[in-house]
């Protein structure tokens, strides 16, 4: 199973507002990260698209709660890197959260990708 659908598989089962609006993943998700690496990497990434983007693992949710639920996201993903103990890859992801907020805010949303594969290279780096 992709760490996409174990993530969808995950916030089913939490039974929260989210819940009722996950659906299967399109896509089996698309980094090149180790185990639970890949689940932080996708559970960040659907973050980010419930706040820029077309989520992959929500449907017919309205917009507060895709606010709401892309900061959970990002919030499970953090989490669970931490209790990886890898602080070094958490400062990355929490800069790479930060950084995509500035780069919408400044209209400058075409340098999100390679701010994406730069930092998803540099975890797999340290996850290897």
């Amino acid at each position: 199973m992709s760490a996409l659908a174990t993530l969808a598989d995950q916030l089913r089962a939490e039974q929260t507002p989210i819940s009722p609006h996950v659906v299967d993943p399109p896509e089996p998700g698309g980094f090149d990260l180790p185990g639970e690496y890949a689940l932080v990497a996708e559970a960040v990434r659907e973050g980010y698209l419930l706040h820029y983007g077309k989520p992959r693992l929500l449907s017919g949710h309205d917009e507060d709660l895709a606010l709401l639920a892309g900061d959970y996201l990002y919030a499970l993903g953090i989490e669970r890197l931490a209790a990886l103990g890898d602080p070094d890859s958490v400062h990355l992801l929490a800069d790479l959260i930060s950084s995509c907020a500035q780069l919408h805010a400044e209209d400058r949303a075409t340098e999100v990708p390679d701010l994406w594969e730069r930092t998803i290279a540099a975890i797999a780096a340290r996850a290897t």
